[in-house]
């Protein structure tokens, strides 16, 4: 997994509630196990039309968001299904970072096991955030996860809560595989030691 340290890019805003994982990714899409080209998918419902040509209202076809890396939406984003697919889908598109008032949970954690960062601020802050994106690609944010801060194009600058050990692992790209990795001498001891001790489950 990519490791997250800083990420500076244009925002784009999303103002509404209840962004499910339906609508991040349909379910047309989940009959796939590779993470790679779901990004295709992300928001289908509302990025295009029903011919397939691209919806000119929604926010990310809009040419100063088609290269957004950072997304800043409102309360309980990622409700609904527990698709993995998700996240895999906005970090394929490009965005590495959720910014809102509020996740489901299951969302909000499969997040860290996938790149993205989700960043819960209080609405006063989120409502600044989306002043800010509203400017569009003349107005960039950046976030450092060290720090836990996020500085805006005007040089304000906001703070966020994170879980250390979450933190730990986006800072390290370590995912639950990577996390086991960490362990592999002591692994291959514990097996080296089974394996003069008890050769026979290893026949």
């Amino acid at each position: 997994m990519e490791k997250f340290t800083t990420l500076t890019g244009v925002a784009a805003p999303m103002d509404m509630i209840n962004i499910d994982t339906d609508m991040v990714i349909p379910k047309q899409y989940l009959t796939t196990i590779k993470r790679e080209g779901l990004g295709k998918g992300l928001f289908h419902e509302m990025r295009y039309n029903a011919d397939g040509s691209d919806n000119p209202d929604f926010i990310l076809n809009k040419p100063a968001y088609k290269n957004a890396s950072i997304l800043v939406a409102g309360e309980n984003f990622g409700c609904g299904s527990s698709r993995e697919h998700a996240p895999w889908a906005l970090l394929d598109y490009g965005i590495k970072c959720v910014i809102a008032t509020s996740f489901a949970d299951i969302f909000y954690n499969n997040c860290f096991k996938n790149g993205v960062l989700p960043v819960r601020l209080p609405r006063e802050d989120v409502e600044k955030l989306l002043e800010d994106a509203e400017r569009g690609a003349n107005a960039t944010i950046t976030i450092d996860l060290e720090s836990q801060t996020i500085t805006g194009p005007d040089g304000g600058e906001i703070t966020f809560e994170l879980d250390e050990f979450k933190k730990h692992c986006l800072l390290n790209g370590l995912d639950d595989v990577g996390l086991t990795m960490e362990n592999e001498d002591k692994i291959s001891s514990f097996e080296d030691e089974k394996q003069t001790s008890q050769p026979w489950l290893f026949g």
